[in-house]
């Protein structure tokens, strides 16, 4: 394929944690297999599914929801759209009759624990996010197929070609750092104003940003909503949820209604070093909180690293008077390309990468969104997201008893400081000076991702993962 075409709404999906890769990639895969079951009029036909999950997907499978997204995907039911309050209830009921509702209409017989296979010692060649459909139908004939999660909710087929991407003539293609300034240089856009124009080939102007602003609507919900829930994160480890208490006390007592006046809360509370730091990690800890507890996130570039962006997004528009909606599309606009190299270029998937491919990427996305939106040049844009990358190069992902929750939620709040960080030192920086470019550390990312330990990709059998009991009570 000689060019991938990648929109701001691939890298930005709206879905349900704890895990793009894990959970909305298979729920994904089981829409497309019901879909192409449906387009040869055999969904009636259906009397046994069977689903097989390899490598990756089944080491942390269960701490990462997978057994329950392919089940809510062969029901029938959307990620962006279905009640996560009704998760829970959806699958003690499947588990109780052992019985499913294919695509919400037709009933069949199914045990989660007899038709979900684990098949923790197995691994495909392709990628280690692999899984297999398995259907029989009334007159004997059976059916198979296998999808890859290939990071950030990105699915695609074995066997297609195409790899399951939107093929439009883009009049800007761009497949690398050099290209995107080249085009930058040419036409005298900035990165945001670029993708734009790319993003017409798809749809118009009008709905790109209508669809940028719900992608913020459901990232600022997200942050809310997890600065206001207290208790235990689900999953065994007994993790205690923060952000909530972490908010109540930054706040000292000064109130508020809804978002807005909460906005004006925190912005009364002053603007010293501390007190910022202390509310990007609040908003960073809120998202994966959320994330955590199987609640509605956006892929940023993944559910992983959901936290990055939105606590840098919200760290600008409160800190550096950035509330307004052409601000906040610059800032996902310019986030998403950055994305979109990596994607192409390297990998966004930790069980290819580690942690690196996750929240580095998404620093890298954030430091360069903030550069622009404070004034940076195309050059410093991308010096910034070189800087933020350069210095997660080589993060392990070792996720402690295969949950999104240890290390995971306390790195989205490193990965958000670290990009501002890096914008910072990018926008008192000549661009023209620096010796690493942004290709460079794309090109040094995907190499170490390719050294990397296999137990150091996502797979629980590394790092922390084995060096901390699951019995211990929360760090």
């Amino acid at each position: 394929m000689a060019h991938e075409c990648i929109s701001v709404f691939d890298i930005f999906k709206i879905g349900v944690g704890p895990s793009s890769s894990h959970t909305l990639g298979p729920w994904r895969a089981a829409q497309r297999f019901l879909q192409q079951i449906d387009d040869n009029g055999r969904l009636a036909d259906i009397t046994k599914l069977q689903v097989l999950l390899y490598g990756s997907l089944a080491k942390t499978g269960h701490g990462h929801g997978t057994d329950i997204a392919v089940q809510l995907g062969l029901c029938g039911d959307d990620p962006v759209t279905f009640d996560v309050n009704q998760i829970n209830p959806k699958m003690d009921t499947i588990r109780r009759s052992r019985k499913m509702l294919v695509a919400g209409k037709y009933e069949i017989d199914f045990d989660p624990v007899e038709d979900i296979d684990f098949l923790f010692e197995e691994s495909l060649p392709f990628h280690p996010n692999a899984l297999t459909f398995l259907v029989t139908f009334t007159d004997g004939e059976q059916r198979a197929a296998t999808y890859y999660s290939i990071g950030g909710g990105f699915v695609i087929q074995e066997g297609d070609a195409n790899g399951g991407g939107k093929q439009v003539d883009l009049p800007f293609p761009i497949d690398t750092a050099r290209q995107l300034l080249q085009w930058c240089i040419k036409t005298g856009y900035s990165i945001s104003e670029l993708v734009m124009e790319n993003e017409q080939a798809w749809r118009s102007e009008e709905e790109t940003r209508q669809g940028i602003l719900n992608i913020w609507r459901v990232m600022q919900e997200c942050t809310f909503r997890g600065c206001h829930t207290t208790g235990e994160l689900p999953g065994g480890l007994k993790v205690a949820r923060r952000a909530a208490a972490l908010n109540k006390k930054l706040l000292k007592g000064r109130t508020y209604s809804d978002y807005n006046s909460w906005i004006e809360a925190i912005r009364a509370g002053g603007e010293h070093f501390s007190y910022t730091l202390d509310w990007v990690s609040c908003f960073a800890l809120a998202v994966n909180e959320e994330n955590a507890s199987f609640g509605r996130v956006v892929t940023a570039p993944t559910n992983g690293a959901a936290g990055v962006i939105p606590a840098v997004l919200q760290y600008f528009i409160i800190f550096c008077d950035g509330f307004r909606e052409d601000k906040i599309e610059q800032f996902l606009l310019t986030a998403s390309e950055i994305g979109s190299i990596f994607k192409k270029r390297s990998t966004i998937s930790a069980a290819m990468g580690g942690c690196q491919a996750e929240i580095g990427v998404s620093s890298a996305m954030a430091a360069a969104a903030l550069t622009e939106c404070l004034g940076g040049s195309q050059r410093q844009v991308l010096m910034a997201a070189e800087i933020a990358m350069e210095h997660h190069l080589g993060l392990t992902c070792d996720p402690i008893g295969g949950l999104v929750q240890i290390p995971c939620i306390e790195r989205n709040t490193m990965g958000a400081i670290k990009a501002i960080t890096a914008s910072q030192l990018a926008l008192q920086s000549n661009p023209e000076l620096a010796k690493v470019s942004l290709d460079a550390v794309v090109k040094t990312m995907w190499e170490t991702a390719q050294d990397m330990n296999s137990k150091y990709k996502e797979t629980s059998d590394g790092g922390l993962a084995v060096n901390i009991p699951i019995s211990l009570p929360e760090c």
